[in-house]
């Protein structure tokens, strides 16, 4: 009898499925939370999706995800220090890697912190890490077992049917989103198309088009002459 009703509540405990609700719903929270900020700081509504289909933001989906996967198993028992330290190191080394990334694979940068102080290679700052400290500390405290419950009320039927559907179509999203990106670096790189593939994102995913869903996005003068 136990087990039949701990098979009926979707998503229980720490398991794939809540993981990768984390990281949808992580991703829409960040999505609108910058685009809130800018328009807050500039005056401007600005995108701020970090793919092309749909108000999603992966970076912060990965730390919402990553989060509860390295934190959420023993989050009851576990000091909150050390889940201060870890969202520290956490957070910086995430930042650094995914700016790192962009530069290699998309020849652009969502960020560059070179002109703050305590910057790492202008791709993150100790003032930064500290914030992502602060900020795993208060989601591990407050808005996962929030989100947990949240997650552990979507009916079982209901659940079961939508997390296949939406890891399909949110693999399908990053991985036309990026493959778009890498070809406009190619094309920024004066490159032509090899594929099929390669031709229907030149007509599709133009630099105008990509411009407005990666708004923030600056890209090196590739191929051209900085003068």
């Amino acid at each position: 009898m136990e087990n039949k009703e701990t098979n009926q509540i979707f998503a229980k405990g720490w398991c794939f499925a809540k993981i990768f609700f984390m990281f949808v719903i992580g991703c829409v929270i960040g999505t609108y939370y910058e685009e809130i900020l800018n328009y807050v700081r500039n005056g401007v509504w600005e995108s701020r999706q970090g793919i092309i289909y749909g108000p999603f933001n992966p970076i912060y989906g990965f730390g919402f995800a990553g989060f509860a996967l390295l934190f959420g198993k023993n989050n009851d028992t576990r000091p909150w220090w050390k889940t201060y330290i870890w969202s520290c190191l956490i957070g910086g080394v995430a930042e650094y890697s995914l700016s790192w990334i962009g530069e290699m694979l998309f020849h652009g940068n969502a960020w560059d912190y070179s002109n703050m102080p305590l910057n790492i290679g202008g791709r993150t700052t100790i003032s930064f890490m500290l914030f992502w400290g602060l900020g795993g500390l208060l989601f591990m405290r407050f808005i996962y077992p929030l989100l947990s419950k949240l997650i552990e009320k979507i009916p079982y039927d209901v659940g079961k049917i939508l997390l296949p559907i939406l890891v399909v179509f949110m693999s399908l999203n990053m991985f036309v989103s990026y493959t778009a990106l890498f070809r406009q670096a190619q094309r920024l790189d004066g490159k032509p198309p090899i594929t099929i593939l390669g031709e229907i994102y030149d007509k599709v995913y133009t630099d105008e088009f990509l411009g407005k869903i990666y708004a923030n996005m600056h890209h090196d003068q590739i191929g051209e002459n900085p003068d």
